[in-house]
């Protein structure tokens, strides 16, 4: 059984950074792109960046651009997100997802279990 799991979230000061990481385990199938999306309560889960597992092309969403980074090492199955000069409005559940690529929750469709990042003082 094919399984997502993130790792690297936790608390961490306004202006500071993290690396969230994504382990793709088990029987790994194919697919085309990783993505990373957060959510946070009562609120849509929200795109946030993708990589085309092969090319390596990358997308973001506007307002993350700049300031994440997508990722990925293909001989270890591993995605990963850097995210640097955090805000407190990037405080969610952060979620990596394998699929057709896209910017929409529905080109995905294995998702890991999330961890949580919360930027505060």
């Amino acid at each position: 059984q094919v399984q997502l799991v993130e790792s690297g979230g936790g608390l961490v000061q306004p202006g500071g950074s993290l690396t969230l990481s994504c382990t793709v385990s088990g029987f790994t199938s194919d697919y085309d792109a990783m993505g990373w999306f957060r959510q946070t309560p009562g609120k849509e889960r929200e795109f946030l960046a993708a990589v085309r597992w092969a090319s390596g092309v990358t997308w973001y969403e506007q307002a993350v651009k700049g300031r994440f980074t997508i990722s990925r090492e293909i001989a270890k199955n591993i995605g990963y997100l850097q995210m640097n000069r955090l805000k407190p409005e990037d405080t969610a559940v952060y979620y990596c997802a394998t699929g057709s690529g896209g910017s929409t929750i529905w080109s995905y469709g294995l998702w890991g279990q999330g961890t949580q990042v919360t930027v505060s003082s």
